[in-house]
Parts: C-alpha cells; structure tokens; sequence
C-alpha cells in the first residue's frame, strides 16, 4: 500500500501579491477564470464544488458546473427535488470552491443561494442540447433507482413523447445564483507558504486582506 504521507510535492507556478488584485472580487474572479479557460491544463473551467448542510447538521459537496457569473454572483441549475435542492432550501448559506490545481490556484466562496426566476430558467435550459433538456425530465434526481436500465426507458420514452415538439423546461428544475459574500484567492508556493487574500463584503463595499496560509 503506497505511504500517502510520502506524496509531496511544492507549488512554484507563481505568486499572487496585492498590487495585482483588482478591487473588484468579481473582476478578479473573471481574470482567473479566462486564464483557467485558456489554459491547456483545465479540462472543466466551470466544474466548482458545492458545499451544502442538509437539515440532520451533515454536510456534502458535489461537483456542479457553473452557468454564469456576474456581480449578482455565480449560477448553477440543478433538480429542485435534489438532495442540495432540499439542503438549500433548508439553509441557503453555501459554499462554492474551484480547485484549479494544475495552475495551483484555489478560489473559495461563501454566500448565500436564491432561486432564479422562471424566465431565467427557461431561457437557459431551451440554450441547452435536446439530449440534455430530456435528460432533466428523464432523472428524478438523488431518488434510488433499482437499476441503469430504469432509468434509460424513461430517457427513450421521453424521446418518443416529445419528438417533433418543444421540450417544455420542468417546473422542478431550474438555477440557483449565490451571492457571495466572501470570496478567497489562493495560490500554491513553495515551502508551503501559500498566498491567500479575502475579499470580504462590507456596508462599505469589499475589504481585501491577506491571510495565512
């Protein structure tokens, strides 16, 4: 069995100093993210870890994908009977987390998740491929299935139903947006001294502050 505490390795891709930060977290988050974009070492720009707590005090992350970002904050969509639906509406204080790794950058945020509106919904989900709008309808999601082959026979028979018409978006399915409250800009260094800054929102607008790593 491999010795985990033998895998090590240091960060030395680069260096994140105040003068280079915007005053806009926002706008930092935009820069990083076009750069993540055009690196050929991220496969899943968008891919962020959700953080939820669910009603019994437990919590779970799960990979979604990010759909837009603005200063409003970060949107996903997702099944509003899903287990991270059902958190949400529980307690809507979240946490999102990229892990660019190979550029060895991390951004945490925390905030808080509120319903987009219907419209936003249909408007995103008719953007989306035919495949994927039935594939919605088809997955009632985070429920236990008995086996692959159950949920393939609705996928055909939604295929049929719906051929030659308009998929309709589900009244069950739909985006969230997290607004954001903090947000952390991490990035790797050698000797395990780390560069992290926090933006955090104030009555005033965002303080910036470094933190240790």
């Amino acid at each position: 069995m491999t010795d985990m505490s033998d895998i090590r390795r240091e960060y030395q891709l680069g260096e994140l100093h105040r003068k280079q930060l915007a005053d806009s977290p926002h706008t930092q988050f935009d820069h990083w993210f076009q750069q993540s974009v055009n690196s050929d070492l991220i496969k899943d720009p968008t891919a962020m870890t959700l953080s939820t707590v669910s009603p019994d005090g437990y919590p779970t992350g799960r990979t979604v994908l990010l759909k837009g970002h603005d200063e409003a904050g970060f949107r996903f969509f997702t099944n509003f009977t899903s287990d991270k639906a059902e958190d949400i509406n529980f307690n809507a204080n979240v946490s999102l987390l990229f892990a660019w790794l190979p550029l060895e950058r991390q951004i945490i945020i925390s905030g808080t998740a509120y319903q987009l509106t219907r419209e936003e919904n249909e408007a995103y989900f008719h953007s989306r491929p035919r495949a994927s709008q039935l594939a919605a309808w088809s997955s009632f999601q985070s429920a236990m299935a008995q086996d692959r082959s159950e949920l393939d026979l609705r996928f055909d028979a939604l295929s049929r139903e719906f051929e030659g018409k308009e998929v309709p978006c589900p009244e069950f399915w739909g985006g969230y947006c997290i607004e954001a409250h903090s947000l952390e800009f991490w990035q790797g260094r050698s000797e395990r001294l780390h560069d992290r800054f926090r933006y955090t929102r104030t009555e005033n607008g965002w303080h910036l502050a470094r933190y240790n790593p």
